[in-house]
């Protein structure tokens, strides 16, 4: 009877249509966790596991996640489940949970194609099977979600609107909370940090903000808005000269130039034998007199701008992506760990050069229109980039299900 049942369980995870009792399963996270187990039913001789599981299941709430999300609703209805689809939803919404807390509800590869930030791996198989032989299984789960400020203080933000009031403050919270599940859960003490819903950086030392300044970011149609990543700053090149994108070249300068004959000397720029288009290193330079060299695919860095006027605009989405920095000589100055006369110094020389940093810096461009602010207070901001709703409809237990049916080949 126990190799027909395991057999049997088997057969169900392989099933084509994916589901059980019409719920969507997740196939491959039940085959890791049932392969550690034989595929033999864990749950019957685990009532006490299961019951401290669907405790927190019920408590997903407080991390801003429905518990319809995780089989909820079903399974409080044992009575009409075949056991062993009770059993693969028990294990899909244990498993589901844990993946939601350790790397976010909305699927990685269901987000936009510039939202790369993404925590640590980690198999959540192995840390439900180690959650069920630990003294406290929903505790265990639970260490999964972040810690940071900013997670704390929309957890309690949560907690004090209850009562359906304030729907719209509510779905910012939740949204973000799904965000800060994103990031990876040990930030690097000393980092760099943009937030491009905030238009500003922060530079943190020892998990403490030491320099911030306002920044420009990319504007609000898609193609040019910033992207969220994490990259490295491993050095400064000071009076960088510009190698133009093709399509600023194509669509905004060329057709300039063809307007007037003067238009590429007057602005200090140059035709490569590649048949590039590149403006020369110096002060009106777009990049300013200072870039700071991150490695990322997108081609977006942090610069200095010779138009400083820009930065007392409260609107400052006029860049193609990349983030113009308004005190980058401070920031410079502070990253090379050097006087800022040092800076100045280099500057002056006219030329181009490349300093690398004495040790690369993290980096992180987030959108966190709630967030933490120095003060530990809780600050939210305009959705600008309008991309809250497509995180929403993850979270939304009612929109989920209409964007997994879309989502079926």
């Amino acid at each position: 009877m126990v190799a027909d049942a395991n057999t049997r369980l088997g057969e169900l995870i392989e099933s084509a249509p994916k589901s059980a009792a019409g719920e969507r399963l997740n196939v491959e996270l039940l085959r890791r966790f049932y392969a550690r187990h034989g595929f033999a039913p864990v749950w019957t001789t685990r009532q006490g596991q299961a019951n401290s599981l669907m405790d927190a299941i019920s408590r997903a709430g407080g991390h801003g996640l429905a518990p319809e999300l995780f089989h909820a609703d079903v399974l409080q209805s044992p009575a009409t489940l075949p056991t062993l689809e009770r059993e693969l939803l028990l294990s899909n919404a244990f498993l589901s949970y844990a993946d939601a807390l350790a790397r976010g509800a909305m699927p990685v590869e269901r987000r936009r194609d510039d939202e790369i930030l993404t925590p640590e791996p980690i198999d959540v198989a192995a840390v439900l099977d180690a959650a069920i032989g630990s003294p406290d299984p929903a505790a265990a789960i639970e260490a999964l979600a972040p810690t940071t400020p900013t997670y704390r203080l929309l957890r309690q933000a949560l907690q004090d609107l209850r009562g359906n009031t304030a729907p719209t403050r509510l779905r910012e919270i939740k949204v973000n909370l799904e965000r800060e599940r994103w990031l990876p859960r040990r930030l690097p003490a000393d980092r760099v940090w943009v937030n491009v819903a905030d238009g500003r950086l922060v530079l943190y030392r020892d998990d403490r903000p030491v320099f911030s300044t306002r920044v420009i970011v990319g504007q609000t149609d898609r193609r040019n808005q910033s992207p969220e990543l994490q990259a490295s700053i491993d050095g400064l090149w000071f009076n960088p000269p510009w190698n133009v994108p093709q399509d600023i070249a194509t669509e905004e300068i060329l057709p300039k130039a063809r307007r007037d004959p003067n238009y590429l000397a007057q602005h200090k720029m140059v035709m490569l034998p590649n048949g590039g288009l590149q403006q020369l290193g110096g002060a009106n330079s777009a990049l300013g007199q200072l870039m700071f060299h991150m490695k990322n695919r997108f081609d977006v860095y942090l610069h200095d701008t010779p138009s400083k006027n820009l930065f007392s605009r409260d609107d400052r989405r006029i860049s193609h992506g990349c983030i113009r920095v308004e005190d980058p000589r401070k920031l410079a100055a502070l990253l090379m760990r050097q006087p800022i006369e040092a800076i100045d110094e280099a500057i002056a020389t006219g030329s181009t050069i490349w300093a690398a940093l004495p040790k690369p810096v993290p980096v992180f461009v987030v959108y966190e229109t709630a967030f933490a602010d120095d003060d530990d207070k809780l600050q939210f901001r305009a959705d600008i980039y309008a991309r809250d709703a497509e995180i929403w409809q993850y979270l939304d237990p009612k929109r989920r299900a209409v964007a997994a049916r879309e989502a079926r080949p």
